[in-house]
């Protein structure tokens, strides 16, 4: 798991919430190695020599868009360059490995963005879309309430393992994929079109990335259960190739 800046009374932090890493604990059965992103990527591989998977969480950041080749429409949102200068040769390193990689929300654009693909900035501005962002009014547990529904790939192995093809996820997000990098293939898309989920299984054993955030409340809901499962199975098949 890689970490995040926060500022805090004037002093950066590397900050992990406790929603992302109890359930790689509780449900995927998985000890967590946290990394810092603020030291560069010299130790990038060292990292993975003690690792099994690769797990890219959410965050309040953006990902820098002169990454994708284009200008910052959003100024007024946090950024971590230096998440994104760990993250973006990490999953390429990863996939080098063929090691599993589980992605949610920033985590999913990061992959996009790393393999070639690009982000809608501002996806509540383009035409016949929802608006994906939760209210920050709200008190958290509307924020994370189940949002809209989601069309699962038929017949794809997320809709055989949870038993259905259409399920209902939380939103709360401002961006989302635009261009879908080469390779990945779309698992899953809410009403309105946007790419909820994708795989690579033409250049991955096992490559998951969501726009939603299974992560909160994961033991309560089937979903988040199955996708935290998938994972775990596939970092243990992996140590033991």
């Amino acid at each position: 798991m890689t970490m995040g800046v926060q500022e805090r009374k004037g002093h950066l932090y590397q900050v992990m919430t406790h929603k992302y890493i109890t359930p790689l604990v509780d449900i995927a059965d998985c000890v967590p190695v946290l990394a810092p992103t603020c030291c560069g990527i010299e130790d990038l591989e060292r990292y993975l020599d003690m690792a099994d998977g690769v797990y890219l969480t959410g965050a309040g950041s953006n990902i820098d868009p002169s990454l994708y080749g284009q200008e910052n429409l959003t100024p007024e949102k946090t950024q971590d360059p230096d998440r994104d200068n760990f993250d973006i040769p990490l999953i390429r390193a990863a996939l080098d490995r063929g090691m599993p990689i589980f992605a949610i929300c920033r985590g999913m654009q990061e992959i996009n963005v790393a393999l070639g693909g690009n982000i809608h900035q501002k996806l509540y501005t383009v035409p016949g879309v929802m608006d994906h962002r939760e209210n920050p009014e709200d008190p958290v547990d509307k924020q994370y309430a189940d949002s809209h529904g989601v069309a699962l790939q038929a017949q794809s192995w997320l809709a055989e393992a949870v038993g259905r093809q259409d399920i209902q996820v939380n939103s709360l997000h401002g961006q989302g994929i635009d261009r879908l990098a080469e390779g990945l293939e779309v698992l899953g898309r809410a009403p309105d079109g946007t790419i909820e989920a994708f795989h690579a299984p033409a250049i991955s054993p096992f490559m998951v990335g969501v726009q939603w955030h299974p992560e909160w409340q994961a033991m309560k809901n089937p979903v988040s259960i199955k996708l935290f499962e998938a994972f775990g199975d596939a970092c243990r098949r992996f140590a033991k190739a």
